[in-house]
């Protein structure tokens, strides 16, 4: 029996994975800066992390002051030093094993990325998306701490875009919105992972004899249309690859949609991942992208229109589009010539 300690286990996916730990025997600290039934209250900012985790074997660090609402730098900044703290402490408490969560984003989304990623990539995040060089960094901060002695170890998971019924995360409603306006060429395909078989892969990783980076993913991928009309979502606004960063940028600046800079590239190039060294470990996903996409997201009345009806709704949505992007263009225009 194991004892383990997980961070943000008031989350979408930290409430799945207590629960699934607990069921099968382990002894669970859930640890939150959320005051909630069976979470054990602590904001890793300023508490006891020592304290907290001296009497356990395994930490899961799932918590992140990311959530698409706040100043991107400002959570970069927290996250990296609440993993600061995390490792300290770890080291303080004699914890010989932590599982970070970080992400698939951290490859970067480029033009020249192999399809798929194995986790021999180099880590090449966007820099001007903080999310994914936060992560990076964080990844170097508790790899650093896995090198300090022989006997820590270190898992560190990089799932694609995750989501399941009703729980949409920020990171997948910044993808949509920055999705809207389709930049010209072709998209890249598109991989979507249920929270579900993120919360195994954590499992895996506790209880497994694993050790190092392990991508997680579904199997597969599927071409970016068939994603979007799975979501039901209409028909995109083509644009130049400018443009849509502008629009993008101007969008999150004014607190408009869910886009903070960087998030267009992963809309623009693949960033697709193998999942081939974790399955090998035992990881089976339950779902594919299209059961994930179809899970997550509600059917949408544009999905069970007739093609004449979507031709003309996406002929007026494009119109409106074409005039949302000028009126934001004219203002952004307007903004930097006052600066």
């Amino acid at each position: 029996m194991t004892t383990v300690a997980v961070t943000g286990a008031a989350g979408r996916l930290g409430v799945r994975v207590v629960e699934a730990l607990e069921a099968r025997g382990h002894v669970v600290l859930a640890l939150d800066v959320i005051a909630a039934p069976g979470i054990e209250q602590l904001d890793l900012v300023d508490g006891d992390i020592a304290e907290a985790i001296a009497d356990t074997d395994v930490v899961v660090h799932l918590a992140s002051a990311f959530d698409g609402v706040h100043e991107a730098d400002a959570s970069a900044r927290i996250d990296l030093e609440t993993t600061r703290r995390l490792v300290a402490a770890a080291d303080n408490s004699g914890i010989r094993r932590i599982v970070l969560l970080s992400s698939a984003m951290v490859y970067g989304a480029w033009p020249t990325n192999p399809l798929p990623i194995t986790e021999q990539a180099p880590l090449r995040p966007n820099p001007e998306f903080a999310f994914a060089t936060a992560k990076a960094e964080e990844e170097r901060l508790v790899c650093e701490w896995g090198s300090l002695d022989d006997g820590n170890e270190v898992v560190v998971l990089r799932p694609t875009v995750a989501g399941a019924a009703g729980e949409v995360s920020w990171v997948s409603q910044a993808m949509r919105s920055a999705g809207a306006l389709s930049v010209e060429g072709e998209a890249p395909p598109v991989q979507y992972l249920h929270l579900d078989d993120l919360r195994d892969a954590v499992v895996l990783a506790v209880e497994g004899p694993l050790e190092g980076a392990y991508n997680v993913a579904p199997d597969g991928w599927i071409d970016a249309e068939t994603a979007r009309a799975l979501e039901g979502s209409p028909p995109r606004l083509r644009v130049s690859e400018r443009l849509a960063g502008s629009v993008a940028s101007f969008r999150w600046r004014y607190r408009l949609a869910q886009t903070p800079p960087g998030v267009v590239a992963y809309t623009m190039h693949p960033w697709v991942v193998a999942n081939g060294r974790l399955a090998a470990a035992g990881f089976k996903p339950q779902f594919t992208t299209e059961q994930a996409i179809v899970d997550t997201f509600p059917a949408k009345p544009w999905a069970m229109m007739s093609p004449k009806r979507r031709q003309q709704l996406a002929l007026g949505g494009a119109v409106s589009a074409v005039a949302g992007v000028a009126a934001g263009a004219t203002a952004l225009t307007r903004y930097l010539r006052r600066r």
